[in-house]
């Protein structure tokens, strides 16, 4: 095991203002990151055509190395990333086709990052998260709404964050 937890970032944008976040996160953590956008994996299909894609082998990867998944992802229109939901949709392989792996992620703590342009969020944008933890088994550890200003991390939102992870990741054992 390389670590006990992974960012998994969800953003069109590899070195964008979420991955500005993520970083700050990981020194923070010493968790392992994985950028989503540098995957080839499409939606879910009922009929398991994409099989071949990255999706199996990521999601086999992070059921078999980490305890705590942290969830980071933009707010587009209200929502999270479009990569972050085909990624949440390809889990329901975890449920039909690959039922071992998806009972592995039964046990593990699932915490949420979002970021947007507005230092405030839409309520029930952290809904598919928690119903999705809830679903799946997991431990959701919470989330926590984050943005840049002026290119940077303000240092309100540093002290914001040092907290989410002292309080919600740093507690799990």
């Amino acid at each position: 095991m390389s670590s006990k937890g992974v960012i998994i970032q969800g953003s069109s944008r590899s070195n964008g203002n979420t991955n500005k976040i993520v970083s700050f996160v990981q020194k923070k953590t010493d968790f392992d990151i994985i950028d989503l956008k540098l995957k080839r994996f499409s939606g879910f299909d009922y009929d398991s055509k994409n099989q071949n894609d990255d999706f199996l082998p990521l999601i086999k990867e992070i059921a078999d190395q980490y305890s705590i998944i942290i969830f980071a992802t933009p707010v587009y229109w209200y929502s999270m990333s479009g990569i972050m939901k085909n990624f949440f949709d390809r889990i329901t392989d975890c449920l039909t086709i690959e039922k071992k792996i998806g009972r592995k992620l039964r046990g593990k703590a699932m915490a949420m990052i979002s970021c947007g342009s507005d230092s405030t969020i839409k309520n029930g944008f952290e809904m598919p998260f928690v119903e999705s933890a809830n679903y799946l088994g997991m431990h959701y550890l919470g989330n926590i709404h984050t943005w840049i200003e002026n290119e940077t991390i303000s240092e309100t939102l540093k002290n914001e964050l040092n907290t989410f992870i002292e309080k919600r990741i740093n507690n799990i054992t």
